[in-house]
C-alpha cells in the first residue's frame, strides 16, 4: 500500500456513504485503532476501510467531525470551544461514541 493510501482511511456507513479521513483522526477511536493497527489481523487493516454497519451516514459524518475536533484540540487543555451536537442526534451519537470508544 502506498504511503498516501496509509495516510487516509475510509469509513463506510450502514447506508453506503464513505468518508475518507486522516488515519491520525481515526486513531482517536479505540475501536478503529484496534481494527486498523498494522499488527492486527483484521481485514480492515489490510484494506484500509472500515464498514460501520450500525452507524448511518448522517451520524458517521458527525463522528468524523468529532474525530477531527478531538485531534485538533487534544494537545490544548486550555480554552476548548464547545462541540456542537444537534439535540435530536445526542442519544445516537452517545451510543456510537461508546461503540467507537471515543
Amino acid at each position: 500500500m502506498a504511503d498516501t493510501e496509509k495516510e487516509y482511511v475510509r469509513l463506510v456507513s450502514s447506508d453506503g456513504f464513505e468518508f475518507a479521513i486522516m488515519r491520525s483522526a481515526a486513531m482517536i477511536s479505540g475501536t478503529l485503532r484496534g481494527m486498523l493497527s498494522e499488527s492486527s489481523h483484521f481485514v480492515e487493516a489490510k484494506r484500509n476501510r472500515v464498514v460501520l454497519s450500525n452507524i448511518n451516514g448522517i451520524l458517521l459524518e458527525k463522528v468524523c467531525e468529532y474525530l477531527y475536533y478531538n485531534l485538533k484540540h487534544q494537545n490544548n487543555p486550555g480554552n476548548i470551544p464547545e462541540f456542537d451536537v444537534p439535540p435530536e442526534m445526542v442519544l445516537e451519537l452517545l451510543v456510537a461514541s461508546d461503540f467507537l470508544d471515543v
